[in-house]
Formats: C-alpha cells, structure tokens, sequence
C-alpha cells in the first residue's frame, strides 16, 4: 500500500464523492473540469492507499439498532491493554474502538438493538475480560446526526 500526499485535486474529488458517492467519474471531471482518466487514475491512488474506502451507510435505527452506547475502559494492569482490545475489537457490535489518555483507556462505541442487548454484550463480553478494571457507560439518549468530516478543514486557515 503505498501512500501519497493529497492534493487540491484529491481533496475536491473526496469531497463531491462525500456529498454523492455514486456519483460517475465523467459527472466528477466535468464538475471539477478535469479529464476523466485523471478523476479515473487519482480515485485508484485513493483506494488503492486507503485513504478511501466505498461502503454503504446505513441509518442505524432504521435496521434496529436503538441503543448507541460510548463505554470507557479503565484497564490494570496497564500490560493488559492490548489483549483487551484484541478481545474487543472484533465484536460486531462495536463502531468504534480507539485508545485515549486521561482515567479511561479505551473508548468503545457500540450500537446495540436494545438494553438487554447491551446488558448481554456487557456482561459475557466485557466485564469478564481479565484487566478490566473499571468501565463507565454513556448511552446516547437521542442522535441529532451522522456527518463525515470536512474536507475545507485539511487546510490551514486563520481562525476569524
């Protein structure tokens, strides 16, 4: 996997890729005035060195998922850590997983279909992992939103 630096170029076609992922390589180029084969070889770089992934979104509650829950992972002994997150990582419940400082470890956000659902993954799946010490449990009670970054924001700007 090779990596590549972006460009204005890349930036601009992640960006109308951001705002329709279906959208065909010719409507790109004639938006961004470019040749097609440029838009064609620069998204290849882009897969190619995962900077983009193609995946289908899905709105959670809409397939059943009701429960969206951030759980912080306090972990001692500290040597336990990543054969916790080697337990954790897999499951198919987690979105997100990433380590972080301050009194927790690991961050873990997790969609569930419901309560019991999460009591389930809790329970057979995290409070019995050897290291975990503490875990603290943050349900999300309404989600406003699902937004992808923004590109502009790649660019050093002065703060008005």
């Amino acid at each position: 996997m090779e990596k590549y630096d972006l460009d204005d170029l890349d930036l601009a076609i992640l960006s109308q890729l951001q705002q329709d992922g279906r959208k065909s390589f010719t409507d790109i180029a004639q938006e961004l005035k470019t040749p097609v084969s440029t838009i064609r070889n620069r998204y290849s770089r882009l897969v190619d060195s995962r900077t983009l992934q193609v995946i289908g979104r899905v709105v959670p509650s809409r397939v059943g998922f009701n429960v969206f829950t951030s759980i912080l992972i306090e972990v001692r002994p500290s040597k336990m850590l990543n054969s916790i997150v080697e337990k954790i990582q897999d499951l198919p419940e987690v979105s997100y997983l990433a380590l972080i400082s301050g009194n927790y470890d690991i961050l873990l956000d997790v969609m569930c279909r419901d309560n019991d659902h999460l009591m389930e993954l809790m329970e057979k799946h995290i409070l019995n992992l050897e290291g975990v010490h503490h875990t603290e449990l943050q349900t999300h009670l309404k989600v406003i939103g699902w937004r992808q970054p923004d590109l502009s924001l790649t660019k050093k700007q002065a703060i008005q």
